[in-house]
């Protein structure tokens, strides 16, 4: 199996979820939420997909960089390359149901192993999708990360303690989740959270705790304040609020604010291993993948899983040589990046 025959298949049982693109910029799906698009006018999610492609990399092969290192360290754990699989529930309404929530959450957390790195589970109205991937990660011998919605800070809670006795790696939450559409239509009250309502989570547990969803400066202080572990840079994939920033705007200057205080991830439009060099030349320890991942489940299953991540890796290995990047520990020295536009 290979990634245009996964995708071929993604293509046909998706229906019109999601028609796979050629450019997965969120133009045609543009108010699919449920679904696989962007809030309103998939403002946000475009311009993720846009200013993600406004960077652009410098080739450079007149260096010794022959094999480059991609392990990278998360929690605990050592990763083959620096990219986990973002959370992603629902897939009965948001991607036409032709996996159950149970099947893909075993595709991505086994996909991942298979792969060398490890799969965040989700959460949503439906509670049957968390319940599935806290399952998923306890049959792995905790290989996985559970994400939280910002619910009520014990209805947060009670989710911690399914994820500690799965033996999970770690939790978070998603606060870019307050206003999502498909918790209002189950009836789930979600909202912001203050710095006390994030103390009283991470005091909660000995897990690292990782906080998704900063897109300022001021939040990112405030998230390590509270003690979290780590921050995921995102806009919740353009699904929340339209005519947000992107990712790709905001990253660099978060890094320099608190990169040495915490952890950064970076979520949103990354489509192949060069977007995640990207990332980590502008400030990232690591990434998030989240649409090719769906189609590596719907369209190969576990199997698809794996050889999209493993195509991700490969790409970011030739990137990383095309460019002079030694070391993905090294990322905050990169210096692989021109801008051709301003970012």
């Amino acid at each position: 199996m290979d990634i245009k025959e996964i995708k071929k298949n993604a293509k046909e049982r998706m229906k019109d979820f999601c028609i796979l693109c050629a450019e997965c910029n969120g133009r045609w799906c543009a108010g699919k939420v449920p679904g696989m698009g962007g809030a309103v006018s998939g403002g946000s999610f475009q311009r993720s997909y846009e200013k993600l492609k406004e960077v652009k990399v410098a080739m450079r092969t007149l260096h010794g960089v022959t094999d480059p290192k991609l392990k990278r360290n998360f929690f605990g754990e050592e990763l083959s390359f620096p990219a986990m699989i973002a959370p992603i529930t629902g897939t009965k309404f948001n991607m036409g149901g032709y996996v159950s929530d149970e099947e893909y959450s075993n595709d991505i957390v086994f996909g991942a192993i298979d792969a060398g790195t490890i799969a965040m589970i989700g959460d949503t109205g439906d509670p049957n999708c968390f319940q599935v991937g806290i399952d998923a990660i306890k049959r792995s011998n905790g290989k996985g990360i559970a994400i939280i919605k910002p619910r009520e800070n014990s209805e947060i809670i009670k989710r911690i303690r399914l994820a500690e006795e799965a033996g999970a790696i770690a939790v978070g939450i998603d606060v870019d989740g307050a206003g999502l559409v498909t918790m209002k239509l189950f009836n789930q009250p979600v909202g912001p959270k203050t710095l006390s309502d994030l103390k009283e989570i991470i005091s909660s547990t000995k897990l690292p705790v990782i906080i998704k969803g900063i897109l300022t400066v001021d939040e990112a202080k405030i998230c390590v304040e509270a003690g979290a572990s780590a921050i995921v840079v995102s806009n919740h994939g353009g699904r929340c609020l339209n005519e947000t920033f992107a990712p790709a705007e905001v990253l660099q200057e978060i890094s320099q604010a608190v990169g040495n205080n915490i952890t950064i991830l970076a979520d949103g439009a990354v489509r192949e291993g060069v977007d995640i060099l990207k990332y980590l030349a502008l400030g990232a320890d690591g990434v998030l993948i989240g649409r090719p991942i769906i189609w590596g489940s719907i369209g190969g299953r576990q199997e698809g899983v794996k050889v999209t991540l493993e195509t991700f890796k490969s790409q970011l290995y030739q990137s990383m040589i095309l460019s002079g990047a030694d070391d993905v520990k090294n990322s905050k020295n990169f210096s692989c990046i021109l801008y051709t536009k301003k970012v």
